[in-house]
C-alpha cells in the first residue's frame, strides 16, 4: 500500500513531497501519515492510542502488544490479530477486517523502515483476490500467431510456470503461498496468487487461426472455450501445490451475450467441451457480462439458464453505453457522452444487476461486479468515488492496475459488503422500465458543445486506433484531448464510434465536420506519441491504415452489427501486419481495395 500511495497522486507533491526514483523522506513521511490514518480507521488501538506514536510490536501470550511511547497497548478488537512472523520481534503482523487482511511488514534496517519509529517498511493489503486473464478487449489477437501467444500465456498461468523478464536481470515468477504463525501457535496460510478467470471473446467474432477444410473461418469464441479449458486441465489435474481453483473448477467470463437464448446456447457449449475433455459436468463455471440491453432487461432469466454454472454477474457500463447507442440509433440523437452517464437508465441498470444477484442468493457464493475505473493516473479521485461500488452492493469491481486494486481495497474495509447486501435485500426490485429510458438529446446544443464533443470522440478513437492497428496493443493508457491519461479498449472505441455515427445519422454533425475533426485530432495524437520511436505519424498525409480504420468505423458505424468493432479492427490489423512483412522486401503498401474487400465495402 505504501508503494501505491508513494507513486500516485493519492499523496500530494506539495511542500517538497515530490515523487522521485530515489526515496524522498518528505514524501515518505506523508505516506506514513496516510497509512497511519488507514490503520487507525480499520484496526484501532485501545485507550485512544494512534499508530503515529507506535514504536514497536510484540507478541505476548498469543496477543498483539503495540508499544506506544514505552507503554503497552492492545488492539481495540483483539480478534483482528490473526498471525505474525518473528525473529525475535515480529517482522510481520497479520490483521483481519471484513474478511480481508492487512500485513504490517517491519524491517528497521531497510531504506524505508529505518525512517519509521517502529521500523514499518510497508503495509501489504490483500487485494485483487480475483483477476481476469483476457482473450478479448485487452489483447489484439487477430491470427494464429497472436492466438498462440494468448493461449501460451494462459497455459503458463495454469501450470504455474509463467515467468516474465522485468529488466535488470530480474525475472518475475508466480508467488508461492504465504504462511504466518497464528496467535495460538498454529499456522495460517494465504494464497500468494489471485484466483484467475479467463474471458473468452464474444459469439460474434470469427477467426482464421483455425479454419474449416474450405477455408471458412470458425467462431473464435468456440476456439477460446476449447483451448482455454484444455489448458486449465493443467490446474484441475494438480494434486496440491500452486492451484488456481480451490474447488476443482474453471472460471470463464462470457462477454456480449444477448439474452437468455444466447446464455442457454453457451451453457450447452460448456457441456460439449466438458464431454470432449472428460470433465465432470459443471466443472466449467460461467461469468455473465451484463453489457447488452437484451441481457440487462432479462438478467434473471439469463442466470436461470446458467443456474448450475453462474459464479459472476458484472455490469460493464462502457460496452453497455455503446450497445444503448446502437440499439436506439433510429430513435434520435444521443446526449453528449458525459451526460449519458448521468441519466436515470444507467442507475436503473446498475441497481437491477445487484438486485438479480441478491434475489438469486449469489451473495457469499459468487461475484456481483461493477465496471472499470478508467483513469489509471487519478488515484486520488478513485479513492473518493469508487466506494460507490461496494455501497451499491457489489463485492467486486474492475480497476486498471494492481496499484489501483490495492487502493480500491480500502473501500471494502470502509464498507462491509455483506452487511450492505443484507440492507439492500429489503428494497423493491428495480423496474426494468427504468433501463429502457433512452438517453436522447432533448435540447439544442451550442456549436461549441458540438465541436468539443466531436473533438473528444475523434481524439479518443484515433488514440486507440494507432495503438491497436500499428502496435497490436489491445488496451492501454491513451491521453485524451486534454492530455489526461485514460484507459481505452474496444468498449471505449465502440462508444466513441457509435456516438459519431449517431450524430452523423441525425445531422448533428456533417461528414465534412467529422473528417476535419479526425484530421485535426490526428495531429494531436501524433504529438502525444512523438517520443515513441516506433510510431508512424498520421498527419499530414492521412493515408495510413490506422487513419483509414478510424474513418471507416465512423462512417459505417450505423450499419456495423451491434456497433461491434472487432471485425474492422482485426481486418486492419491483419493488413498492417501484412504490410510490415512486405516492408522487409521493400514492398510495404497495402492496396486500399484489399481493405475495402475485407470490410465489405
Amino acid at each position: 500500500m505504501m508503494d501505491a500511495l508513494y507513486g500516485t497522486d493519492a499523496v500530494s507533491e506539495e511542500g517538497g513531497a515530490i515523487k522521485s526514483k530515489q526515496y524522498n523522506p518528505v514524501r515518505g513521511q506523508r505516506v506514513f501519515e496516510q497509512t497511519h490514518g488507514f490503520l487507525d480507521e480499520f484496526f484501532p488501538l485501545a485507550d485512544g492510542a494512534t499508530y503515529q506514536d507506535v514504536t514497536g510490536f510484540l507478541v505476548k501470550d498469543g496477543k498483539l502488544v503495540v508499544l506506544v511511547e514505552n507503554k503497552e497497548v492492545a488492539l481495540k478488537d483483539g480478534a483482528q490479530f490473526v498471525g505474525y512472523t518473528a525473529s525475535p520481534e515480529p517482522t510481520s503482523v497479520l490483521l483481519l477486517q471484513n474478511g480481508m487482511h492487512f500485513e504490517i511488514k517491519v524491517d528497521r534496517y531497510s531504506t524505508v523502515g529505518k525512517t519509521h519509529p517502529a521500523g514499518v517498511e510497508d503495509v501489504v493489503v490483500e487485494s485483487a483476490m480475483s483477476a481476469i486473464a483476457d482473450c478479448e478487449d485487452s489483447v489484439a489477437a487477430v491470427d494464429a500467431e497472436d492466438k498462440a501467444n494468448v493461449y501460451a500465456t494462459w497455459t503458463g498461468l495454469m501450470k504455474g510456470s509463467l515467468t516474465a523478464p522485468m529488466g535488470g536481470g530480474k525475472v518475475r515468477t508466480m508467488n508461492p503461498d504465504k504462511t504466518w504463525t497464528k496467535p495460538d501457535g498454529g499456522e495460517i496460510s494465504l494464497p500468494g496468487r489471485v484466483v484467475l478467470l479467463i474471458r473468452n471473446v464474444g459469439l460474434h467474432v470469427y477467426t482464421n487461426a483455425v479454419t474449416l477444410q474450405d477455408g471458412t473461418e470458425i467462431p473464435e469464441s468456440m476456439l477460446d472455450l476449447a483451448i482455454t479449458s484444455l489448458a486449465a486441465m493443467h490446474d484441475l489435474n494438480k494434486n496440491g501445490g500452486q492451484q488456481n481453483s480451490r474447488t476443482g473448477s474453471m472460471y470463464i467470463v462470457r462477454p456480449k451475450m444477448h439474452g437468455p437464448e444466447e446464455v442457454a446456447f453457451v451453457n450447452d457449449l460448456f457441456g460439449k467441451v466438458e464431454d470432449m475433455l472428460g470433465l465432470k459436468r459443471y466443472t466449467l463455471k460461467m461469468g455473465i457480462m451484463d453489457e447488452e440491453r437484451r441481457t440487462s432487461v432479462n438478467l434473471y432469466e439469463c442466470m436461470r439458464e446458467a443456474q448450475n454454472r453462474v459464479v459472476f454477474i458484472n455490469t460493464g457500463f462502457l460496452d453497455r453505453t455503446g450497445d444503448e447507442i446502437h440499439t436506439s440509433m433510429e430513435a434520435g440523437p444521443f446526449l453528449p457522452k458525459a451526460e449519458i452517464k448521468q441519466q436515470p437508465w444507467i442507475q436503473a441498470y446498475e441497481d437491477n444487476n445487484v438486485d438479480c444477484g441478491l434475489q438469486t442468493e449469489l451473495s457469499g457464493k459468487g461475484q456481483i461486479g461493477k465496471g472499470m475505473w478508467a483513469a489509471p493516473d487519478n488515484m486520488k479521485q478513485m479513492l473518493k468515488e469508487k466506494i460507490g461500488h461496494p455501497m451499491s452492493g457489489a463485492n467486486t469491481a474492475w480497476v486498471p492496475s494492481p496499484t489501483a486494486a490495492t487502493l480500491h481495497a480500502m473501500h471494502y474495509h470502509r464498507c462491509n459488503v455483506q452487511e450492505r447486501q443484507a440492507e439492500l435485500r429489503g428494497r423493491p426490485r428495480n423496474n426494468v422500465d427504468g433501463i429502457l429510458q433512452v438517453p436522447l438529446l432533448k435540447r439544442k446544443l451550442t456549436p461549441e458543445e458540438i465541436h468539443a464533443e466531436l473533438k473528444n470522440n475523434a481524439q479518443s478513437l484515433l488514440g486507440y486506433m494507432v495503438r491497436w492497428v500499428q502496435m497490436g496493443v489491445g488496451c492501454s493508457k491513451v491521453p485524451d484531448a486534454n492530455d489526461v491519461q485514460l484507459m481505452e479498449d474496444r468498449a471505449t472505441l465502440r462508444i466513441s464510434s457509435q456516438h459519431i455515427a449517431n450524430w452523423l445519422h441525425h445531422k448533428i454533425v456533417s461528414k465534412e465536420e467529422v473528417m476535419k475533426a479526425l484530421k485535426d485530432m490526428a495531429a494531436v495524437v501524433d504529438r502525444q506519441n512523438a517520443n515513441d520511436p516506433a510510431y508512424k505519424p498520421m498527419a499530414p498525409h492521412y493515408d495510413g491504415l490506422e487513419f483509414q480504420a478510424a474513418v471507416d468505423i465512423c462512417f459505417t458505424g450505423r450499419n456495423i452489427p451491434n456497433g461491434y468493432t472487432e471485425e474492422l479492427l482485426a481486418n486492419f490489423r491483419r493488413a498492417y501486419k501484412a504490410a510490415d512483412q512486405k516492408s522487409e522486401k521493400n514492398i510495404w503498401t497495402v492496396d486500399v481495395k484489399d481493405i475495402n474487400t475485407w470490410t465489405g465495402q
